[in-house]
């Protein structure tokens, strides 16, 4: 069954290659919005994004990234995605339950990006000490993700390495290594 999620989800893809052109407010507000309409525990939106468009607000975050996402650096946008614990749902257990609430979120952002005909691309490769730094965001927010958001952009400036990643078949595990019906099989586990 083929069904419009799906569709957008298999249309995602790894490319790195992201022009310099500019991304429309338009589609940038796009994007915000439906990290805003994501699901939360109890509607809290612990979510938090720093959206840098801006010539020096990406400099500086540029500086933040690891060298293997040194193809990120022509993005137009860098989104950082952060939150704390205390803004969502504090389970008993100790469950960390706000940054499942940021994932969400973020994918959000992943499919409004693709729906768009964007690249976007979430990475951990980069320095949380020097984001915080640089943008005065206070100890107690967890940073969490960076997403790179622009139009596809010639695979040419890329290094071999993130041409190959970019363009290599998406490989997904079946669906009987990571989902199980109705009771747990660990013998089925790695």
């Amino acid at each position: 069954m083929k069904t419009y999620v799906l569709s957008l989800l298999n249309n995602r893809s790894p490319y790195r290659a992201i022009a310099e052109r500019p991304v429309e407010p338009e589609k940038v507000r796009a994007l915000c919005e439906a990290a805003q309409l994501s699901a939360s525990c109890f509607n809290n939106q612990p979510w938090r994004f720093l959206v840098l468009q801006a010539p020096e607000a990406l400099e500086k975050a540029r500086e933040a990234l690891s060298e293997g996402n040194r193809w990120a650096r022509s993005a137009p946008v860098l989104i950082l995605g952060f939150s704390r614990r205390d803004l969502d749902c504090l389970p008993a257990d100790g469950r960390e339950y706000y940054l499942f609430d940021l994932g969400m979120a973020t994918q959000n952002i992943l499919l409004q990006a693709t729906e768009l005909g964007l690249v976007a691309r979430p990475m951990a490769g980069f320095s949380p000490a020097k984001l915080r730094e640089a943008f005065q965001i206070p100890k107690q927010y967890q940073l969490t993700v960076l997403v790179a958001v622009g139009y596809p952009g010639n695979l040419d400036s890329l290094d071999e390495e993130h041409r190959k990643m970019s363009t290599a078949p998406r490989k997904r595990n079946p669906l009987e290594s990571n989902f199980f019906f109705d009771r747990f099989d660990a013998g089925a586990l790695p």
